[in-house]
């Protein structure tokens, strides 16, 4: 379902088909004009990286996704719950997730360990933020509740995506934040302490919402790991760039 396509200028996740036909991706660190340390794709203006570079590094991404720059809606993220529906482009402070029905609006979440999800469903999309605390208090269910609300449709319907994020490779939590968590999504063996596996434990809950577990999609990519392809919050000690992940309806688009 997902490939890294290396194909282009802008290395990038791309869906290989649309169950709905939306517009899928997730970036990389790769293809952007920004200096170390935000090299080179930096996304995010929570950063301290030059505004221009932010800029022309959201512009190239969406152009090289055939969707226009001047049609995007970002979300201000607060580790939170809050959903917001957006009918034009502008940034939406206090939320962590994005739903519409507008073909060709650009929909982004912005990551740097944390995961990004992706929701289609024919005839809206959404894309949210959500790190462990956004897992545990319901964000993937949340979301997927807003898109079928939005489609009008069950959560059969539903495809969901997940973007590279620290994974239970890497990702170590306290026991606090553990016990918040079904065993299942936890690493115990060889650690010393509990590791998260996020796409797991947004699994099990989406699962458990309806959701067929065919139609859960991962890219499998952690942002720990792989320094090379991806920013990591935690590995950089907080000096690092931002990742995206990116949903529009297709349709009045630039392709």
């Amino acid at each position: 379902m997902w490939t890294l396509d290396r194909n282009t200028e802008l290395h990038h996740w791309r869906a290989t088909a649309s169950a709905c036909g939306a517009v899928l991706a997730f970036s990389t660190r790769r293809g952007g004009v920004s200096l170390p340390p935000f090299d080179t794709l930096n996304l995010g203006r929570s950063t301290v990286d030059e505004p221009d570079a932010v800029s022309a590094n959201r512009a190239r991404l969406l152009t090289t996704l055939g969707l226009d720059p001047a049609k995007l809606a970002t979300a201000g993220q607060v580790h939170g719950t809050r959903i917001v529906e957006v009918t034009g482009p502008g940034h939406q402070s206090e939320c962590d997730a994005l739903v519409t029905s507008v073909p060709g609006l650009a929909l982004a979440v912005t990551t740097a360990d944390c995961m990004s999800l992706l929701f289609e469903a024919p005839g809206a999309v959404a894309a949210a933020h959500s790190g462990w605390r956004g897992a545990a208090d319901g964000m993937p269910v949340a979301a997927l509740r807003a898109v079928c609300e939005r489609a009008g449709c069950g959560p059969e319907r539903v495809h969901v995506h997940f973007g590279p994020c620290n994974r239970g490779c890497c990702y170590e939590v306290g026991e606090e934040v553990a016990e918040r968590f079904p065993e299942a999504a936890l690493r115990r063996d060889g650690v010393p302490k509990p590791h998260l596996d996020l796409p797991t434990a947004s699994r099990i809950a989406l699962v458990a919402a309806g959701v067929p577990d065919a139609q859960v999609h991962d890219t499998g990519a952690c942002t720990s790991c792989e320094p090379y392809w991806y920013f990591s919050h935690r590995r950089d000690a907080g000096r690092t760039g931002r990742l995206w992940g990116v949903a529009a309806l297709a349709g009045n688009s630039r392709r």
